[in-house]
């Protein structure tokens, strides 16, 4: 047998010889979303299996603990909605459009928002077994519920959901994992904290044989048939965001865990694995600016800024950067994150009046942020610390002599209320800032998981620099390359985690077991 090692991740100078625990047909490595649709799937498969989480308790669930717990699937209409959500309420359905997102849709979006350049065999996988991974979820005891807060607003009485994005988990992140770990817990799936996967072990002819773990200081060595990678991505390691994502970037908040420092992808580069998918890329966002430089549990995704839509973002020049009515927020959010940290300072502020107010979402009114409000303009762009206050006076009145004003507001459509003659002009829910208080949000970077990461087969297998299986080897989650560029759709993340979740521990167990026998 041969110790494959993990450099680039922080390894114990002389690690002792492992001590030797049982063997099982699956080891998991993480206990994110992803990780435990794979390990319930194993498990479903006849598979025994093994957990591992890098984090104490109180910190597991990786990224998907610091989510919203928004989940992007295919739908036809408000029928199969009913059936995932069968609490839904007659007056309930009445008072809500919930339309349809169809295969074709969610395939569309998927292609425009990556530039087309997502690996289209990943991307069928994913829609269409979308709907049908959402629902093994259910069965599993995980609930869901419409995003009313989030993805709907109420106009003339009733509400309209926007941007393919209507279900959420109960609980949002927190609830999802909570469930995932009480299904584990319930089908017998032993799970070790503080478990970190440190390198995998292989036979001579390349196949995995099981994983050397550093478990609450000790070396130890879990034999098996297979292994799932859904250990995340790469965006808590400072060291490899500015390799792979460019200067600046260790300058980025992390909105989730600080434990996804790509361990996982380490021990299959190792192994011969392919690296795949857009390395320089990221799903990054407005987060506010004096959050802690890792996520915080007790406030969740509170730090996010998404109604930007609704006003106007200047940097420290006092200018605008972006068009912030492009396309609706889902759409838009995860690479506005880029460009915030390409400004001087890596910085900008959020600018809003009264007349929009009641659009702003739930995290504007957080105790923990940053945020200036004024009776003027004028008052307004002189409390905006770091910014350039006649050049944002300035930027303000040229926006508001350019806004459309014959073209009605409506926020749950592309509603074309634009501007005209500015650069860049802002296409959609462009209102003037003319409505007393306003109010100001300032904002920085906040990254949630990176692009890049390993090529899998259909059937989820990892495969090497030649494009060969390794054997044994499985991932899902973050730390799979090829399916975003540069952006992706609102919650496509958690779906993809759990279809692709779901694919590797079928896999792994059927792969597993063939051994067995």
């Amino acid at each position: 047998m041969t110790h494959i090692g993990s450099p680039g991740v922080s390894q114990p100078e002389a690690a002792p010889t492992p001590e030797l625990s049982q063997h099982y047909d699956v080891v998991v490595v993480g206990a994110g979303n992803a990780a435990m649709c794979a390990a319930l799937a194993a498990h479903e498969a006849g598979a025994s299996v093994l957990v591992l989480e890098r984090a104490p308790e109180a910190e597991a669930g990786g990224n998907s603990r610091f989510t919203a717990g928004a989940i992007r699937f295919a739908y036809d209409g408000v029928d199969d909605l009913r059936a995932l959500m069968p609490d839904l309420t007659d007056a309930e359905v009445e008072m809500t459009d919930f339309g349809t997102y169809t295969e074709d849709e969610f395939y569309a979006d998927l292609g425009r928002i990556t530039d087309y350049r997502c690996d289209p065999e990943l991307a069928d996988t994913l829609v269409t077994r979308s709907n049908e991974t959402v629902a093994w979820m259910a069965s599993h005891g995980v609930r869901f519920a419409p995003i009313w807060g989030r993805q709907a607003f109420k106009v003339d009485g009733r509400f309209k959901f926007w941007g393919g994005l209507t279900v959420e988990s109960v609980g949002g992140g927190e609830g999802l994992v909570e469930s995932l770990r009480t299904a584990l817990d319930r089908n017998g799936i032993d799970l070790w904290h503080e478990a970190a996967g440190r390198s995998l072990v292989l036979d001579e002819s390349g196949a995995v044989r099981g994983v050397r773990i550093r478990r609450q200081g000790r070396m130890v060595e879990a034999a098996c048939s297979a292994v799932v990678l859904a250990s995340g991505g790469f965006q808590a390691n400072a060291e490899w965001r500015t390799r792979y994502l460019g200067p600046g970037w260790d300058l980025a908040k992390v909105r989730g865990t600080r434990f996804n420092t790509g361990d996982g992808i380490a021990m299959a580069f190792d192994a011969g694995a392919m690296p795949y998918g857009n390395w320089s890329g990221a799903h990054a966002v407005a987060w506010d600016y004096n959050a802690p430089e890792f996520g915080d549990l007790a406030v969740g995704d509170g730090f996010q800024k998404h109604s930007y839509p609704f006003g106007i973002v200047l940097n420290r020049n006092g200018k605008r950067f972006v068009d912030e009515g492009a396309d609706f927020r889902n759409y838009t959010y995860a690479r506005y994150g880029r460009e915030i940290l390409a400004q001087p300072g890596h910085s900008a502020w959020q600018v809003f009046d009264a007349s929009t107010d009641h659009l702003l979402r739930d995290e504007y009114r957080i105790r923990q942020v940053t945020r200036v409000t004024a009776g003027s303009i004028a008052e307004l762009c002189g409390r905006m610390e770091d910014v350039d206050t006649e050049a944002a006076m300035a930027t303000i009145a040229e926006f508001n002599a350019a806004v459309d004003r014959s073209v009605a507001f409506d926020p749950n459509v592309l509603d074309g209320r634009r501007t005209s003659g500015l650069s860049p002009d802002k296409t959609n829910w462009a209102m003037p800032l003319e409505t007393p208080p306003f109010t100001a949000f300032r904002v920085t970077c906040g990254l949630t998981f990176t692009f890049g990461g390993l090529r899998i087969d259909d059937t989820g297998c990892v495969l090497d620099t030649d494009l060969r299986p390794i054997s044994g080897l499985y991932a899902a989650g973050e730390l799979v390359g090829g399916l975003f560029y540069g952006n992706y759709p609102g919650g496509s993340g958690l779906s993809a985690g759990a279809v692709f979740g779901r694919q590797a521990g079928t896999s792994a167990a059927l792969h597993a077991l063939r051994l067995s026998t």
